[in-house]
């Protein structure tokens, strides 16, 4: 049984350009290892991004939804961020 699939892939002209790029330094022996190598990239990056909801995002979820008192209201934060601003505006 076949371990790989062939696909037809149309990239913009300035991506095309980076496959070769890389591919003609060497960097890669072939344009399907760059896309190959891009696409692991972008499971890494699908993963943390899962590690980071599951770990962070959830948890500060389920704290402010049992107790809703906890939450900064939209006034305040919006109080701390303007004199934020005020005070990095002010000092250039």
């Amino acid at each position: 049984m076949r371990t790989t699939q062939q696909f037809s892939v149309t990239l913009p002209t300035e991506m095309a350009e980076l496959v070769r790029t890389k591919v003609a330094s060497g960097e890669y022996a072939s344009e399907s290892e760059v896309i190959r190598d891009g696409l692991r990239a972008l499971q890494a990056r699908d993963r943390a991004v899962e590690q980071w909801l599951r770990a962070q995002v959830v948890p500060a979820y389920d704290a402010m939804k049992a107790a809703p008192a906890r939450a900064a209201s939209t006034r305040s934060v919006r109080a701390v961020l303007t004199a934020a601003h005020r005070r990095r505006t002010k000092a250039r």
